[in-house]
């Protein structure tokens, strides 16, 4: 071998040993000196041959220059020469930029950050494999796309675009940034402009779009049924039952058999009501009051006896566990079971003979529970309430039976004492509704707060669902080895914690968090000292996301806002299926003392239930938005009232005050001054007026625009006569 050939070998080599340096330290800029180091050379020679080894491998296109003379390896050289990269597995958080989140299959990894270009194939919610970049310092953990798992979704709702020739479906959905190309053929019928249903077909290689075909026309954007089902088809919750699940229903008895009625306790003679919405139709709960000969109270809460009619594996039962829970859209509900079970068979109307599973409870008159039963029962309910007429009653009018409802008000208000006493967070939830006309279009809003009426229902719920939990999970239960579903909340994450004890630093308020029942004193007091401010929903809203996401679980951690050890969902079975799953266990374990069911198959049938169940909300958040952006749509260039409720990179976050219509100041639309935004408070300030707005602030905006099909409202600031706050900032020079 000749000299020349020896050489280029020795340079290959120490060219290698040079990229492999790099390799090792992907993120770290290095200069000669430093590589020489690394390599253990301090002859000049030695080094002058790296010095120029560098600068060919730049020009090569290998090394990046990441300042004056300092080096990194080039992206595409990183896989051969950097650290091999470790997978994971999770699922696709997308969002309206583009770029995602991984959530991991590992509950206690943190979400992987995917840039833009580094999603593939993957759509939200997709399961996928995920390549893992070299962790740098203080970074959040970041990778690539590999390889799409398993889909979420093959079907997308969208509006069909035709331009030049070519068609594309634009999903509603922000999490779906991509639109869907339509080969020719693949029309079947649609027309420019239609909301259609597109089945993916395929997302070839070196494509920067996936391929789909029409399966289904909608109809016109701003249809009302057309958005509402969309709404229901983009999270593939069918509007209509399958023809089997709906013969299976029409063969149910709505009778009952005398010998049914024989077989458990007998409650119909005994005072019964239901407390539920003026519009709701279906009755899956009641209460019921007699006083005993002892003196004490007897208080039955009976719930609807769905598992009597809904059998395991039975069509019905199938399709309740896919739908998971009723949906509640604004104009509509969406019901889990078929109409005649959840209103008609089930539903607890009065007048009428139903059968029930009840937990019925023996209280003083401190409502201090002395002794429990839980069983079968059959009950007739004397009189339906609707809250308002409950409440009424309460605040000193008149009504039927008043006397045995301001009993049930005293012991429920006993109830809720002691509760909040023992650490109960207080959460006050306001719900804005929609007045609606004959086709759907909201015409005026109100904002539905809750009161007396509904915690009278609520604590005798929560009464019965913590009775049920400790009954089977307790360390003394016979059957506390037995597989049971409970509903758990755990503790707030610690970083949103801090992240909310700091807002509310700069709004003038103070949290004890040094051990639980101190934070929850302070939570507490911080909603009754926000109540009636402009601030208020800003710091309970923002409270409520430091909060975990109460889930289903086989596995019993407690009910951290409750302050329940124990606690189940027991009350609901016609619109939750969880609710469902407990009936049929108490039934196999108190009543047929039967072994316990295995613990892996219930806990996927929780994770699927606490899936359906965020989907549902998320559902129902969606058709509540496209009602405020089209009770806004008339009413563009009108000023209201609003409060600060979002600061961020694009703009701020007003809700308008009455209707909860929230949109988007952006920054070029305030006017006279240039905003520079301090997120670590919350909050904008003017660099040359050095007016600060902040979270919670009063504001009035004008309506500048709205985008019906995306659900998005643009405001404009207006500033005249607003309070101005001076920064301790200096102008910048």
């Amino acid at each position: 071998m000749g000299k020349k050939k020896k050489l280029e070998n020795k340079l290959s080599v120490f060219t290698n040993a040079i990229l492999s340096i790099f390799g090792e330290n992907p993120f770290r800029p290095m200069n000669y000196k430093q590589v020489c180091k690394l390599l253990g050379i301090r002859d000049a020679a030695g080094k002058d041959v790296v010095y120029n080894l560098l600068i060919d491998l730049f020009e090569e296109g290998k090394l990046v220059e990441e300042r004056p003379y300092r080096y990194i390896l080039s992206p595409e050289w990183l896989q051969e020469y950097g650290p091999k990269p470790r997978y994971v597995e999770g699922t696709v958080d997308m969002k309206s930029t583009g770029k995602a989140y991984v959530i991991l299959d590992d509950e206690g990894g943190e979400d992987v950050f995917i840039a833009a270009n580094n999603t593939g194939t993957a759509l939200h919610g997709d399961r996928v494999k995920v390549a893992m970049f070299p962790q740098r310092k203080d970074k959040k953990p970041e990778g690539e796309i590999v390889e799409v798992l398993q889909r979420k979704h093959t079907e997308f709702v969208g509006v069909l675009h035709i331009n030049r020739g070519y068609v594309f479906v634009v999903p509603d959905m922000d999490s779906i940034p991509v639109d869907i190309f339509i080969p020719k053929g693949e029309l079947h019928g649609a027309k420019n402009g239609q909301k259609v249903v597109v089945h993916l077909l395929d997302w070839p290689e070196n494509s920067g779009n996936p391929f789909g075909e029409i399966i289904r026309v909608l109809g016109n954007p701003g249809d009302n049924d057309v958005e509402m089902e969309s709404i229901l088809l983009a999270h593939d919750y069918p509007v209509e039952f399958p023809k089997a699940v709906e013969q299976a229903a029409a063969k149910i008895p709505t009778g009952i058999q005398k010998s049914e009625v024989r077989s458990r306790k007998d409650f119909r003679e005994v005072f019964t009501i239901t407390i539920d919405p003026a519009d709701a139709k279906d009755f899956d709960d009641a209460i019921s009051l007699r006083k005993l000969p002892n003196g004490h109270w007897e208080v039955g809460v009976h719930i609807a006896d769905v598992s009597h009619y809904v059998t395991p594996g039975s069509p019905i039962d199938e399709e309740a566990y896919q739908r998971g829970t009723s949906v509640y859209l604004v104009d509509r509900t969406i019901p889990m079971l078929p109409e005649i079970l959840c209103n008609n068979v089930c539903s607890l109307r009065p007048d009428e003979e139903k059968l029930t599973f009840s937990v019925v409870f023996e209280m003083d008159d401190d409502a201090r529970v002395l002794s429990h039963w839980i069983g079968k029962t059959v009950i007739k309910s004397c009189r339906r309430y609707a809250y308002e007429e409950v409440q009424a009653m309460i605040e000193g009018g008149e009504g039927d039976y008043k006397e045995q409802i301001l009993t049930f008000h005293h012991l429920a208000t006993k109830l809720r004492e002691r509760r909040m006493a023992e650490g109960s967070l207080n959460f006050h939830s306001e719900e804005v509704k929609f007045i609606l006309d004959e086709k759907g279009k909201p015409i005026d809003t109100y904002v539905r707060v809750q009161n007396e009426s509904h915690e009278l229902i609520e604590d005798f719920m929560l009464l019965a669902n913590r009775t049920v939990a400790e009954t089977f999970g307790k360390p003394d239960s016979k059957w506390k080895n037995h597989t049971f579903v409970y509903r758990v909340h755990d503790e707030p994450n610690p970083e949103k914690l801090n992240n909310f004890l700091r807002l509310i630093s700069r709004l003038g308020y103070t949290m004890d968090i040094s051990s639980r029942s101190k934070l929850v004193k302070s939570y507490n007091k911080l909603f009754d000292d926000v109540e009636g401010k402009g601030e208020k929903n800003l710091v309970e809203s923002v409270a409520i996301r430091t909060m975990a996401k109460a889930v289903y679980s086989t596995d019993n951690i407690g009910h951290y806002g409750l302050a329940f050890d124990y606690y189940t969902h027991f009350t609901s079975p016609i619109r939750r299926y969880p609710d469902l799953m407990v009936h049929r266990l108490i039934e196999r374990y108190l009543i047929e003392n039967q072994g316990s069911v295995d613990k892996k198959q219930y806990e996927d049938y929780c994770v699927h239930s606490s899936e359906m169940e965020k989907q549902a909300e998320e559902m129902e958040r969606q058709s509540v938005k496209y009602k405020q952006a089209e009770f806004l749509m008339d009413k563009v260039g009108q000023v209201f009232d609003g409060l600060i409720s979002g600061v961020s990179k694009w703009g701020l976050y007003v809700e308008l005050k009455g209707n909860k219509c929230e949109g988007l100041v952006r920054y070029e639309d305030m006017p006279g001054d240039y905003y520079y935004l301090d997120q670590d408070n919350f909050r904008v300030i003017g660099q040359e007026s050095g007016r600060v707005i902040q979270l919670g602030d009063e504001v009035k905006v004008l309506v500048k625009n709205v985008n019906l099909l995306r659900k998005q409202m643009d405001f404009e600031l207006i500033l005249e006569g607003n309070k101005k706050k001076k920064s301790n900032r200096k102008k910048r020079s």
